[in-house]
């Protein structure tokens, strides 16, 4: 049994983390537990730690990947307040994943099982793709982004940071997702997209601008 694996934690304890037990190599890591803020929360199969064994133990990494689609906006501010240095992130990639040609992954991402990334695709760091998903060629994800399974994003495509792009949606290609948008899940996106935007439905529309058309 190899001897140097790095001691990984997990934060928080919810759903990402709990799939991304899966893509962990067992001979690069040595998985020991779940950081998470509620003290409620229990397990009977892991360890459950507070923030505090970061500072006690400054040779451990960690996979961040907390938010959902309710939370996603926050996603930035809660992994920059674990405050540490940007080199104990780790990025971890199932081994069924398909990473091509001079693709590009930043720090902390995850990329689940069966995704595809096809050639000079940019993953910015903080990003967390679910199973099966497809980034084609030259598109770029921004930081902090939240991408669901079976999304499909066409090539030369631009998503934004901290964008949550929900399951089973597609986006065209050659497109602009602006940042901290909401793509609901299963819309096709057939036109560029600006920033704060919250897209539903086939084709897509935005719901922030009918709401601003009712109050006006």
């Amino acid at each position: 049994m190899a001897t140097n694996r790095e001691k990984l934690v997990i934060f928080p304890f919810n759903g990402n983390g709990l799939e991304a037990l899966d893509c962990l190599d067992p001979g690069k890591f040595d998985f020991i537990g779940f950081i998470d803020d509620d003290s409620n929360k229990k397990s009977d199969e892991f360890q459950i730690f507070s923030r505090g064994i970061l500072q006690k133990n400054p040779d451990l990494r960690i996979l961040a990947v907390p938010g959902g689609p309710e939370s996603f906006i926050r996603r930035k501010e809660i992994i920059s307040s674990l405050r540490i240095n940007e080199e104990r992130f780790v990025t971890v990639v199932h081994p069924s994943a398909s990473i091509g040609r001079n693709v590009s992954l930043g720090r902390n991402c995850l990329i689940m099982s069966g995704v595809v990334l096809t050639s000079n695709s940019i993953i910015e760091d903080h990003v967390c793709i679910l199973p099966n998903s497809i980034i084609h060629h030259d598109s770029r994800i921004g930081s902090y982004t939240l991408i669901g399974s079976k999304v499909v994003i066409a090539g030369s495509t631009s998503v934004g940071s901290n964008c949550y792009i929900g399951s089973g949606s597609n986006i065209k290609n050659g497109l602009s997702i602006g940042e901290k948008s909401l793509i609901g899940m299963g819309s096709n996106i057939l036109k560029d997209v600006q920033a704060n935007s919250k897209m539903v439905g086939n084709p897509a529309r935005n719901l922030n601008l009918r709401i601003d058309q009712v109050i006006h």
